[in-house]
């Protein structure tokens, strides 16, 4: 299956990059932009790319755990991650030049998220000359991606009810499938019946809240009890996890980053946890706006003879101003009538 994978994402990616304006997909893709980073915030994009790794790995909830403990003695754990790690990078990687080429030789915005998968590349492979087949090879590499997510969720849970409730695979299988189903209900009714329920602010569904509960909980918080775990007294210990890790054939775990481990890590893993929650304070207790004040100053012309009510009780400075200025203009219209007469 996996070859297969590989090989429908490699015939993709290379169709797209032959698309007449691939070429802008491709630099919005592979050119770095660190303007983006000033207007969005560099922790903030440094969050969300380790956020991203602890999700595409599954390393907190216990995916990589239970598909380490199938591996046989013959190859070494840390060769087999680093193994893991490129394959998933190159993934990613070929995902990227599959998508971006295709949505600017068509016009189409990247950033349109989950309805760029479910209605905007459709659109695309309509338009695309074999788009039939050229779709379905896409929808095809979808289906293995997300059917190698669900067995490795599915396996951890799985291999939990066998060693833990003694039962066979068949009834574990069918006991999670049950849980699974009745718990992804809600996520489905989201979007339809439950879309009034906004647990995450406006705009939010149920999906998101899932989403938080895994990305900014059980992963960063599972990563660190797994780091403590085998690097501290307090669990497995450093000693015994090396000795596991470099038993069999292939790269050997280096030993000087035992410090890092105990100290460093942990510290950015519950960087990493308190800033998810800072993220969603933020987004539930939004700053208000900045109003811009403008002051108007109005001048009013006193136009003699006009005098402008003032209020019962009060005096009026600008009703005096106005009559003491027709007195001084009256007596001077007398004086020069004066002079004109004596002459």
């Amino acid at each position: 299956m996996m070859t297969g994978l590989f090989i429908t994402v490699i015939l993709l990616a290379i169709r797209a990059v032959t698309l007449d304006g691939a070429g802008a997909g491709l630099e919005f893709y592979l050119k770095p932009d660190f303007g983006k980073l000033t207007e969005h915030g560099l922790w903030t994009t440094i969050y969300a790319a380790m956020g991203q790794a602890f999700f595409t790995l599954s390393v907190g909830i216990g995916s990589m755990l239970i598909f380490g403990s199938y591996l046989g003695k013959e190859r070494s754990l840390t060769g087999e991650s680093v193994n893991i790690l490129m394959l998933d990078l190159f993934a990613a990687f070929m995902a990227g030049m599959i998508i971006f080429p295709s949505c600017f030789a068509f016009g189409v915005e990247p950033g349109a998220g989950p309805g760029l998968v479910l209605v905007t590349l459709p659109n695309i492979f309509n338009a695309m000359s074999g788009g039939i087949v050229w779709g379905g090879l896409f929808f095809v590499f979808m289906s293995f991606a997300a059917l190698s997510t669900v067995i490795a969720v599915f396996e951890n849970i799985v291999a939990f009810g066998i060693d833990n409730w003694r039962v066979s695979r068949k009834t574990s299988v069918l006991i999670n499938f049950i849980l699974m189903l009745v718990l992804a209900t809600p996520c489905a009714l989201g979007f339809n019946v439950l879309a009034g329920f906004e647990p995450m602010g406006p705009g939010s569904v149920v999906l998101d809240l899932e989403d938080f509960i895994v990305s900014n909980n059980l992963l960063p918080l599972g990563s660190l009890i797994f780091v403590l775990f085998c690097s501290t007294r307090y669990g497995w210990g450093w000693d015994n996890f090396i000795k596991e890790a470099d038993t069999g054939v292939g790269m050997k775990f280096p030993r000087l980053l035992k410090p890092y481990f105990q100290y460093v890590l942990p510290l950015i893993i519950l960087v990493i946890f308190v800033q998810g929650y800072y993220e969603l304070y933020q987004k539930l207790n939004p700053a208000p706006a900045e109003v811009t004040v403008i002051e108007e100053v109005v001048t009013e012309e006193v136009i003699p003879g006009v005098v402008e009510a003032a209020p019962a009780g009060e005096a009026a400075p600008a009703a005096e101003n106005a009559a003491a200025g027709n007195e001084a203009v009256s007596g001077e219209v007398a004086e020069e009538s004066q002079d004109l007469i004596i002459e």
